[in-house]
């Protein structure tokens, strides 16, 4: 069998949605207060503390921002703060400022760029590639694999990554699963990531990405990573901890049609920068670009439906998004 390069673009047949939860009307009440709140204010902080102390530098959304500001998002904030209103449009102003400073929001002049932490995936250290059971696009972090002194660029590699993972979301799903593989390469030695990077990644994660992650299985955990984690376990608050899945074969979560054969798979996966990485770019930008064009055509604003945004195009819009890409790219 010939050696796969590309990840999979969509969930295999056998993946399957899990329905939404529907909403009590004291829950629909506290969302039209929240997207009441985001609708009414007219200039956001720029950065993680002058949201919290409701100073500094503000700005208007932009459309990219509105996007994000889903009903989906501002619902995903409601159940991470137990419905507290308050305590959601808090925390929903500090990712936006968190956002525009860190860099992941794509029109800014600081965006992180694919050309900017490619060097951070020469080893092929983390993967998007394929989909679990739930339709879940899976993020695989092969710590073993690591090629970098620890350094901001780390940790901007990480949530350039997540944000893609994010893009490849099939209409229907809001979370990513993570494969966490902590076994040595042969050339790149034992390293596990730092005890401030894990940190500062763990603390971005539950902050910043609330109800994002649906699952995460590690497997291949020496002593040094089984410290690592015992070390890092109080701070993982309680519902993150448990979706933690530890050494459980990964075909119970991930259809083989799209897994490595390394982990129980079917998929003869060789990596190869030149290869890959361009082309996870492609599609992420393609379905980046496929998601801002329906929030166009559904009338752009905040609270617009994830679902409906992640749609297909139909072909005539499709035709013309083609074309726009292929003229920014030229």
């Amino acid at each position: 069998m010939a050696a796969h390069f590309d990840p999979p673009e969509y969930p295999c047949k056998k993946s399957t949605l899990p329905p939404r939860p529907k909403l009590t009307g004291e829950q629909e009440g506290k969302y039209k207060q929240v997207l009441q709140f985001l609708q009414e204010k007219t200039e956001f902080p720029t950065s993680e503390k002058g949201a919290e102390k409701n100073s500094g530098p503000m700005e208007p959304l932009t459309d990219e921002e509105k996007a994000w500001l889903s009903e989906e998002c501002i619902l995903r904030y409601l159940r991470a703060t137990k419905w507290n209103v308050a305590d959601a449009e808090k925390r929903l102003l500090s990712t936006l400022g968190w956002r525009r400073e860190f860099g992941v929001e794509r029109t800014r002049s600081n965006t992180i760029t694919a050309d900017k932490v490619a060097v951070e995936n020469e080893s092929g250290k983390e993967l998007i590639f394929g989909f679990d059971n739930d339709s879940r696009p899976c993020l695989a972090l092969r710590n073993g694999r690591q090629n970098t002194e620890p350094s901001h660029r780390q940790v901007e590699h990480m949530f350039f990554m997540l944000e893609r993972a994010i893009d490849y979301m099939p209409p229907g799903q809001e979370q990513l699963a993570l494969l966490i593989d902590f076994k040595a390469h042969t050339k790149l030695g034992k390293k596990v990531p730092s005890m401030t990077t894990g940190r500062q990644v763990l603390h971005i994660l539950q902050t910043h990405y609330p109800e994002r992650l649906g699952k995460a299985l590690l497997t291949n955990l020496p002593w040094i990573a089984w410290t690592f984690m015992k070390i890092i376990h109080p701070f993982i608050d309680p519902t993150t901890r448990e979706k933690l899945v530890f050494t459980k074969p990964f075909p119970d979560y991930v259809p083989k049609e799209q897994l490595e054969k390394e982990y129980g798979g079917d998929v003869d996966f060789e990596y190869k920068q030149d290869k890959y990485w361009p082309k996870m770019n492609e599609i992420a930008d393609k379905k980046h670009a496929a998601f801002m064009a329906q929030y166009h055509k559904l009338g752009g604003g905040i609270g617009l439906s994830e679902e409906k945004m992640r749609q297909p195009l139909d072909s005539d819009d499709q035709a013309t998004l083609v074309g726009g890409m292929k003229k920014l790219a030229v």
